[in-house]
C-alpha cells in the first residue's frame, strides 16, 4: 500500500472541505483531527469518511458556517448546540470548554447537540490529558445497527465510550470502545476492501452469523457481553442524546444512506482535573506502577504480550508519524475519484 505523511491528508483534506464552502480556518481544524485518526490507527474514522462527510455537505444535510454556541450554563457544566455543524468542529469546542471549567470546577461535564459524527472516540477523550486531565467522552452513533436485546427493531446505535488517563513514563492508557462487538465503521472498511467479517460481528433476522459485509444491510451488530453491552449502548445514548434534547432511538438518521437529513448527533466530555483529588505526580506514578504490574503479570500459555488499552494507537502512531500513513488501493480509487468530482489536486501529487 501507498504510505503519506499527516501532512500530505490533511492538506488534501482541508482542500476537499474548502471547495464545497468550509472556511480555511474550519477545513483545516477538521482536517488535523480526521487526520489525527489516521495517525492513531482509526482508519474506520479518518479519511476514509471524507467522501462521505462530502456527500452530506453537497446534499444539505451539514451547516458549513455553523454558529456553534452555549445554550445552558452552570459553574461545571455546559450544553453545547452545535448549529449542525461538522462534530468535529462542534466536539473540539465542547471539549475546550470542558477542559476549561474543570481548572476551577475540579470535574466538568459538556454535552452536545445539534452536532454531527465526529470520528473516534478517542480524540477527545485524549485532549483533558494534555492538561493533566482525565478525559471521559460517550456518543450516540449515526445510525442504528443494533436492537434490544431478543429484539428485531433497530433502535439503537453503537453509542461508544472513550477514558483517557495519563501517565508519567508510561504512554496514557486510553479505552476507545463501541458497545457492540465491532464499530459499523469496521464493516465498512471490511466491504470497501472485499474482506469478509469475523464471526461474531454481526447476525443476521433468523439469529445466523452474518460474515459478509455486503449483506450488513440484512441484520445487525451484536453487542459486547451480550444484554450487558445492550444495556451500556441504552444508557450511554441517554446520556448523550437524550439528555442533551439530541436524537436517539426512532429519531437517529442512518448518515450511511442519507445525504440530506441533519443527524442532531449527541455527545457529552467529561473532564477531570487530577490536581482537584491529589498531586498530579502522584496520581501518574500510581498509572504507571499498575500498567507495568499488569504488562508483566503471569501470561498464559501461548499469550506472549499483555496488552493496555491505548497501546495498539500508541505503536501506530509512532509508525505513521514516521514512515506514513497506508492507503488501501480502494479507498485511494475512492479519495482519486473525488478529488475529480471537486476539482482539487489529488492525493498522490
Amino acid at each position: 500500500m501507498q504510505r503519506f505523511s499527516s501532512q500530505q491528508l490533511a492538506a488534501f483534506t482541508a482542500r476537499a472541505f474548502e471547495q464545497v464552502g468550509i472556511s480555511a480556518h474550519d477545513a483545516k481544524r477538521i482536517a488535523e483531527l480526521m487526520t489525527r485518526a489516521d495517525v492513531n490507527g482509526s482508519e474506520g474514522h479518518g479519511i476514509f469518511r471524507l467522501p462521505q462527510y462530502i456527500r452530506r455537505i453537497k446534499g444539505g444535510a451539514v451547516n458549513v458556517k455553523p454558529n456553534i454556541r452555549i445554550e445552558r450554563e452552570a459553574a461545571g457544566m455546559a450544553l453545547v448546540n452545535g448549529d449542525n455543524g461538522m462534530g468535529h468542529l462542534v466536539m473540539r469546542f465542547a471539549t475546550e470548554k470542558a477542559i476549561e471549567k474543570a481548572k476551577t470546577a475540579g470535574v466538568a461535564w459538556v454535552g452536545a447537540k445539534w452536532s454531527n459524527h465526529a470520528g473516534p472516540a478517542s480524540l477527545y477523550a485524549s485532549m483533558p490529558v494534555e492538561h493533566n486531565m482525565i478525559g471521559l467522552y460517550l456518543a450516540v452513533g449515526n445510525a442504528n445497527h443494533l436492537p434490544a436485546w431478543g429484539g428485531l427493531d433497530m433502535l439503537l446505535s453503537t453509542n461508544p465510550i472513550a477514558i483517557a488517563m495519563p501517565g508519567e513514563n508510561e504512554a496514557p492508557v486510553i479505552l476507545d470502545m463501541a458497545t457492540t462487538v465491532a464499530a459499523y465503521g469496521k464493516v465498512k472498511t471490511k466491504a470497501q476492501r472485499g474482506e469478509m467479517m469475523p464471526e461474531g460481528w454481526m447476525m443476521d433476522r433468523t439469529g445466523k452469523a452474518l460474515t459478509d459485509p455486503r449483506r450488513s444491510n440484512e441484520g445487525f451488530l451484536l453487542p459486547i457481553g451480550g444484554y450487558k453491552g445492550y444495556g451500556l449502548a441504552l444508557m450511554f445514548g441517554l446520556l448523550a442524546g437524550t439528555l442533551n434534547g439530541a436524537a436517539m432511538g426512532r429519531d437517529v438518521v442512518d448518515f450511511n444512506a442519507d445525504d440530506t437529513t441533519p443527524t442532531n448527533t449527541g455527545h457529552c466530555i467529561v473532564a477531570i482535573n487530577i490536581e482537584a483529588f491529589q498531586p498530579v505526580a502522584e496520581f501518574k506514578k500510581s498509572v504507571d506502577a499498575l500498567v507495568r504490574d499488569l504488562r508483566n503479570s503471569e501470561r498464559l500459555p501461548g499469550v506472549e504480550h499483555i496488552h493496555i488499552p491505548g497501546e495498539g494507537a500508541h505503536a501506530a502512531r509512532a509508525d505513521r508519524l514516521k514512515n506514513g500513513v497506508p492507503m488501501p488501493p480502494s479507498l485511494m480509487e475512492a479519495l482519486d475519484k473525488l478529488a475529480s468530482e471537486l476539482a482539487i489536486m489529488p492525493l498522490a501529487k
